[in-house]
């Protein structure tokens, strides 16, 4: 029962994400003198709706998000004469920027809220390299059982010799930089020489040390989950791995804005591998594995959310929330249409154009023909929806698992 509430609260806040990004649009419209004609959530059949003002609101039978209409947002919109001097697209290009940001703003907002929640609730997670701190340093066993259990061993730690201490950060191994305890230990174990050059970084200060490497009997996994037996370097030492932060009231303000930093970080390259992910994603449909870090539908995010109820973990609720509306921001402001920032980009590209105009001595341009991009406007709907499906199959057949 708990999972069925958490799937229905998740695709709640979703529709709720959605429906304040279109609040953005109709708020900055009508600060800006735009006539707002209808916002709603959800599409198809209206199932109620109020007039207030010279905007009507409502909702409508299919909770797949929202829309706010705002007339003469492209210059083919049918206007009542009386609304002809506030079309969107004959406003000064500042308005329609701001109007068009504004959505995309709404959800960085509300990522940026649920980040301060997240940091003061159970606290936030380091994105990208964590910090590997030595913890503490001892012998170095030969040899290990088959449940990967180490072998006794006697004599001091090469490490502590070698003059590692206690509370090292380590930060690169031979010139490589670490990005994890996972990530230390696979250098070190692949190190063929008789010692390894360690980064680390005592008291604030960088320093470079040579540790001695012993080759030693380890199980290892390979990339398809095998265990067997393999002779590795090692080092002896004991890692202590930062995997989150705790904050209070007043420090949580700056560890937010770093982590949103990080997550307008992580999302951009997201933006960049989704091509790449095509193929994982087809892999993951016709009987391969499911990688970890391939996109999901809201199906499958909201799969994900009743599984974080069901199990207590609400930290992972709204980490997956905060990290939706960080994307939906940040994909609207891709410059193709029908994306906000193609609309952008075309207003960007008028004012660019009747700028030149001017100083050439000629008069202003009048709109861009949207019927001419048109066929990129359908490509780019086909391309999405093809994506969208691809993606929802895969969560049907092939989900993430993440317990």
């Amino acid at each position: 029962m708990s999972f069925v509430l958490g799937v229905v609260l998740f695709a709640a806040a979703l529709v709720i994400s959605v429906g304040w990004h279109e609040a953005g649009h109709m708020w900055a419209a009508q600060l800006t003198g735009m006539k707002v004609r209808r916002y709603f959530i959800g599409f198809g059949p209206t199932l109620w709706s109020t007039r207030r003002g010279e905007t009507e609101y409502g909702f409508k039978a299919i909770p797949a998000g929202g829309f706010c209409d705002i007339a003469g947002m492209t210059p083919y919109d049918e206007l009542a004469e009386e609304d002809r001097e506030r079309a969107m697209y004959l406003q000064p290009t500042w308005k329609r920027l701001v109007v068009l940001a504004a959505g995309p703003f709404q959800n960085f907002l509300l990522g940026f809220v649920l980040v301060v929640v997240l940091g003061l609730g159970w606290g936030l997670p380091i994105l990208g390299n964590q910090p590997v701190t030595v913890a503490a340093m001892e012998c170095v066993a030969p040899s290990s059982q088959p449940d990967g259990t180490l072998d006794p061993c006697t004599g001091p730690a090469p490490a502590a010799q070698a003059g590692l201490q206690t509370g090292d950060r380590i930060l690169a191994v031979d010139g490589h930089t670490v990005s994890s305890r996972g990530d230390l230990i696979s250098k070190v174990q692949a190190s063929a020489g008789a010692s390894v050059d360690l980064t680390i970084e005592r008291d604030g200060h960088r320093s470079r040390l040579q540790l001695p490497v012993q080759q030693v009997q380890r199980m290892v996994q390979d990339s398809e989950g095998t265990r067997y037996s393999a002779t590795v370097g090692a080092i002896g030492v004991t890692l202590d791995t930062e995997t989150i932060r705790h904050y209070n009231a007043v420090t949580v303000w700056g560890g937010a804005i770093g982590f949103t930093g990080d997550m307008f970080r992580e999302t951009w390259n997201a933006l960049l591998s989704l091509p790449s992910k095509v193929d994982d994603l087809w892999q993951a449909v016709t009987g391969g594995d499911r990688g970890d870090d391939t996109p999901v539908s809201v199906v499958g995010a909201s799969r994900l959310g009743g599984e974080a109820v069901e199990r207590g973990y609400w930290d992972m609720f709204l980490g997956l929330l905060l990290s939706v509306n960080f994307f939906l921001g940040a994909f609207n402001l891709v410059p193709l249409l029908p994306l906000d920032g193609g609309h952008m980009a075309i207003a960007l590209y008028e004012k660019l154009r009747d700028t030149v105009r001017r100083r050439r001595g000629k008069i202003k341009g009048g709109p861009v023909d949207y019927y001419k991009l048109m066929p990129v406007t359908y490509t780019v709907v086909v391309v999405m929806g093809a994506f969208m499906i691809l993606t929802v199959t895969a969560d049907i057949i092939n989900p993430i698992r993440v317990f």
